[in-house]
């Protein structure tokens, strides 16, 4: 039998030009597929949380929680385009770092929104 594969990284319909699998479809296809676990890591929103979570229980498959932040190395509040936006995947591990993801996309789409929602370097050692 072959090793079982776990997706890392898929956007769904809440990745806003990016995904277009639904929540449901997701934990479904994990499913069929026998994987065991499938991670939602939608660019730096994570509107779908609980709904993933939820499917993917009732198919039997183990939600793993993410995002994709956008980190600016200038800092989270910096309005110079100099520093770029880097993409990063971040995956919480366990409810302590669920609570510290949805800090993190929150700050990033309050104080670090400037064309994307953004996070620095500070911002990841603290949570």
């Amino acid at each position: 039998m072959k090793d079982p594969f776990v997706h890392l990284h898929v956007h769904s319909e809440y990745s806003l030009l990016d995904g277009a699998i639904r929540c449901s479809e997701i934990a479904a296809k994990a499913a069929e597929w026998g994987s065991p676990a499938v991670a939602l890591t939608d660019h730096g929103a994570m509107y779908g949380t609980v709904e993933f979570y939820e499917k993917c229980r009732a198919c039997g498959v183990k939600p793993l929680i993410g995002c994709e932040v956008y980190v600016d190395p200038l800092g989270h509040t910096c309005r110079d385009r100099k520093g770029g936006n880097n993409h990063l995947i971040l995956l919480a591990r366990d409810l302590e770092g669920y609570h510290n993801l949805v800090k993190l996309v929150s700050i990033a789409n309050t104080d670090g929104f400037y064309y994307r929602p953004r996070i620095d370097h500070d911002l990841l050692a603290r949570y």
